[in-house]
């Protein structure tokens, strides 16, 4: 059998990945995690500007890399973890915007529920649902990790969309539950933790209010999300 190589998106030997990662969006988020928050690191993947490091947290393995934005991006990079990585647990971390008055900006969300119009996951594994749900084991986590900090997040369901500009005249169906927040990756994350037999949550950061009009730059993005991104931290090392 020949030695495996890596992916054309990533150039990790199989090892080099811990069983739990942390998934952003922005590479550049990825690297401030590593830079920030962890020990011992090594890079395992620049491919595409993918940026990819394992290292320690609180003494225990645990990698960090982006996703790309939108539903395939974060279908290709996590299927790959998933499918040739051994990785059991990916945890999506994120900005999001949200319509609801009651959430702030800088609020973390966790995703009870991920709901989406895409096609992706009819079109990859023949699912017709348009609710997915996370991985329980995980959300506990996190959950624990939020009330041990002292921080509150809002628990609920969050909406996968395809279209970051859209026509706001166009008629959509309202979805089949209430939507706390709005991002674009979650939905794909779990459809491909459910058909492969995976663990995947999706933690967010509230970057833009929709009502009230509020937003953080893409600068403090980067740097701004250290509740979720310790959150997040303390759930992986206790999978």
């Amino acid at each position: 059998m020949s030695e495996f190589k890596g992916t054309p998106h990533n150039t990790a030997k199989v090892g080099e990945i811990a069983k739990t990662v942390l998934m952003p969006g922005d590479p550049l988020r990825a690297k401030f995690i590593a830079d920030n928050f962890l020990e011992n690191v090594k890079q395992f993947n620049n491919v595409r500007g993918m940026l990819g490091f394992t290292g320690t947290y609180k003494g225990k393995e645990v990698s960090v890399m982006g996703s790309g934005m939108g539903i395939p991006s974060i279908a290709i990079y996590s299927y790959e973890l998933f499918n040739f990585y051994g990785v059991e647990n990916i945890i999506r971390i994120g900005s999001a915007g949200t319509s609801q008055p009651d959430v702030k900006i800088l609020d973390v969300v966790l995703a009870d529920k991920a709901y989406s119009r895409s096609s992706f996951a009819l079109d990859a594994f023949g699912y017709e649902e348009n609710l997915f749900d996370p991985s329980p084991v995980i959300n506990e986590a996190l959950k624990k990790a939020a009330e041990e900090a002292g921080k509150k997040i809002h628990i609920g369901a969050i909406a996968s969309g395809d279209a970051f500009y859209s026509d706001p005249s166009i008629e959509r169906p309202e979805p089949p539950v209430k939507i706390v927040a709005g991002e674009m990756e979650s939905f794909a994350l779990f459809a491909n933790a459910r058909y492969l037999g995976k663990n995947a949550a999706c933690i967010v950061t509230v970057s833009d209010n929709n009502v009230t009009h509020e937003a953080i730059s893409a600068e403090a993005r980067q740097v701004a999300l250290r509740d979720m991104m310790e959150i997040a931290l303390n759930a992986a090392i206790t999978l």
